[in-house]
């Protein structure tokens, strides 16, 4: 079940950036303290700016680097396209766009395209920064929208590989930014190369 708890109208106007929380718990049944004790909640907690102009710089920057990625997307069936950018601890980008096939599952996402290609250039530079932004030519979408779990799972291979937080940036055409500080916050309880050496 997922929650979502945002601040007050009155609270908003005081507070830029507000904050989203989103929690996922288990339900305990009543009068069972057993389930209670044993209850696990996840918070993630989303950033959210009203233009592109509130980031720092270097984040517009990298933001507009996908933006413009996104319009060189191959995307002729869905006509979904998505660019992203990764920024580097070395300060280089590195971009990407979703590559859309006939045989659907042969096509890759814009996130994948863009980590692996700086992983493949760049294999010992930590990866810092990823700006991830969407449009559709068939409906405009009214929020930025989050990677999918294949990603997801990729983006929490390099970020543990890299032992540094690796910051996701989302976005549209629309003003709206969605900032999260890690991958965690959008892939808690995640499967990771600790589960394959546990007895």
């Amino acid at each position: 079940m997922f929650g979502k708890t945002t601040t007050s109208d009155a609270q908003k106007t005081a507070l830029h950036p507000y904050y989203f929380l989103f929690s996922l718990f288990a339900r305990p049944r009543p009068n069972n303290k057993r389930l209670l004790s044993n209850l696990i909640t996840f918070q993630t907690k989303v950033e959210v700016f009203d233009s592109l102009e509130e980031l720092p710089t270097e984040q517009q920057e990298l933001m507009l680097r996908a933006r413009n990625t996104m319009k060189e997307a191959y995307a002729p069936y869905s006509k979904f396209h998505v660019g992203a950018a990764v920024r580097l601890a070395n300060g280089k980008i590195v971009v990407g766009s979703n590559q859309e096939n006939a045989a659907y599952p042969s096509g890759l996402c814009a996130e994948r395209v863009a980590v692996f290609a700086a992983s493949a250039q760049y294999p010992t530079v930590p990866i810092r920064q990823i700006a991830v932004v969407a449009n559709s030519d068939e409906f405009q979408l009214s929020q930025p929208v989050s990677p999918c779990g294949a990603c997801r799972q990729v983006l929490k291979e390099y970020e543990d590989r890299d032992r540094v937080p690796m910051m996701i940036l989302l976005g549209t055409l629309t003003p709206t930014v969605y900032r999260l500080e890690n991958v965690e916050q959008i892939l808690p309880l995640s499967f990771t190369r600790r589960n394959l050496s546990e007895a």
